[in-house]
Formats: structure tokens, sequence, C-alpha cells
């Protein structure tokens, strides 16, 4: 399965989905003109990873902002995630600054609202 990376730009995250060097990961800004346009190819290579995925996936969110229409795109991701651990083993890694309550927040509702284990991480 070829990954997928894409570098962030000022209004897009990083994204780098591997699943032969097992790294998921999605970081920094995400703002996109059209977050469904931009997510699409991610959600149709998650649902191919879950058709052979590793035993265990620890994906990682490291995002300074996301707006409203991305948050529903990373709804999308947790509920492919969440049927995932269905079988396998999953845990999401919300990392947040220090001082960035609402980004910690954000990651507490999903975590109330997706049956996956969560881990918070702290950073500077």
């Amino acid at each position: 399965m070829e990954p997928i990376v894409i570098e962030a730009t000022e209004d897009t995250p990083k994204v780098h989905l591997d699943a032969v060097n097992n790294k998921f990961l999605i970081a920094d800004r995400s703002l996109p003109e059209n977050s469904i346009e931009f997510y699409q190819p991610i959600f149709e290579w998650l649902v191919k990873y879950t058709e052979a995925p590793k035993e265990k996936t620890n994906f990682e969110f490291r995002l300074e902002y996301f707006n409203t229409s991305s948050a529903k795109q990373i709804t999308k991701i947790l509920l492919i995630l969440e049927k995932l651990a269905t079988t396998w083993e999953v845990v999401v890694s919300w990392y947040y600054k220090k001082e960035d309550l609402d980004m910690l927040s954000s990651g507490q509702r999903y975590a109330k609202l997706i049956n996956i284990k969560f881990e918070f991480v702290e950073f500077d």
C-alpha cells in the first residue's frame, strides 16, 4: 500500500500515512478551503488500510488549529478508526501545547464521542 505524504501549507495540515512504517500523522493547521475534497483521499486510504491493518495502529493528531469543517472530517477519520478498533488495537495520540486548553478540550470531546483509546500528550 503506497503511503500518503502531504506537506503542510498555511491552510492545510501535514499528512503522513504509511502502513509499512506504521506512521499515521495529521499535524499543523487544518483550514482547507474545501475540507471534504482535501480529506477524501485520506478517507479512501484509511478504508483500504482497514482491510489489512497492523496489529496496533497509533494515529497521531498534532494539530495547532482546525476549523469547523475540518472538525467534521476529523470525526470521520475517528469513526473509521473506531470501526477498526472493534477487531484491532487502535490508539489515538492527541497532542496539545501546554497552554492550549482549547485543543485539549477538543480532544477530550472526541474521546467521549468515539470508542477508541485516547492518549493526551502535552508538549511545549
